[in-house]
């Protein structure tokens, strides 16, 4: 009885500790509480594992901020973004893509997702953690050239559409560490994000299992 009180206070205490990491930095992202703190959660699978955490589609950094609270000042954080909102969606990308992007009077229009620089410096800031890059640009200009020394332990993937995805994954996912977290925040949104994720795994003969926690949707590295 008691050791199941024990568990129950623990799991109780780890819900207000994200929680309150959501609260400190939902300024900062359009990432909903539930999902945010399910991002927070996975980071369990990775602690002690070496490696950066990268994040390719930061938008204000409230995101990558909360998980530098959770990892803490030991690892290196590496954020990509435009700053300059997405690229023009495709026909790959699905019709309901299109149609969100032609609809900028909707309030989950966001600028089409632009946001400042400065901003996620704010938010890194704010997270106490001191190893950051913020590295400003398309992904066809950053990512190929990017070499992460000691590989990535966490790669979360913010892209939206099917290029973006498929030029992180090219680029990046022989970088993360056996073991590491890939996290696919549009997986169940965008047409064209599953479906580069599908064809990078099949193209390059990948064993890993799409998996699911809580509405998120991650790979773990084999």
């Amino acid at each position: 009885m008691l050791s199941k009180l024990l568990s129950i206070y623990s799991r109780k205490r780890k819900r207000k500790k994200l929680l309150d990491i959501f609260m400190k930095f939902r300024d900062y992202t359009m990432i909903p509480q539930g999902i945010y703190c399910e991002n927070l959660s996975l980071m369990d699978k990775v602690k002690g594992l070496p490696g950066a955490i990268v994040e390719c589609g930061t938008w204000k950094g409230g995101m990558i901020a909360g998980i530098a609270v959770i990892l803490g000042d030991e690892k290196e954080y590496l954020l990509f973004d435009s700053f300059e909102g997405l690229p023009s969606a495709k026909e790959i990308d699905g019709a309901r893509a299109i149609e969100w992007q032609a609809d900028t009077n909707s309030p989950r229009y966001y600028d089409n997702c632009t946001a400042s620089e400065e901003s996620a410096h704010r938010a890194m800031k704010l997270s106490g953690v001191s190893n950051v890059s913020i590295v400003k640009g398309w992904f066809s200009e950053t990512l190929p050239s990017a070499s992460i020394a000691d590989g990535i332990a966490v790669l979360r993937m913010d892209a939206d559409w099917y290029d973006s995805t498929m030029e992180i994954l090219n680029s990046l996912f022989h970088q993360v560490n056996t073991g590491g977290i890939i996290i696919i925040d549009d997986y169940y949104v965008w047409d064209g994000c599953s479906k580069a994720v599908h064809d990078f795994l099949a193209r390059n003969n990948r064993v890993e299992r799409i998996r699911s926690s809580a509405g998120v949707c991650y790979i773990l590295k084999s």
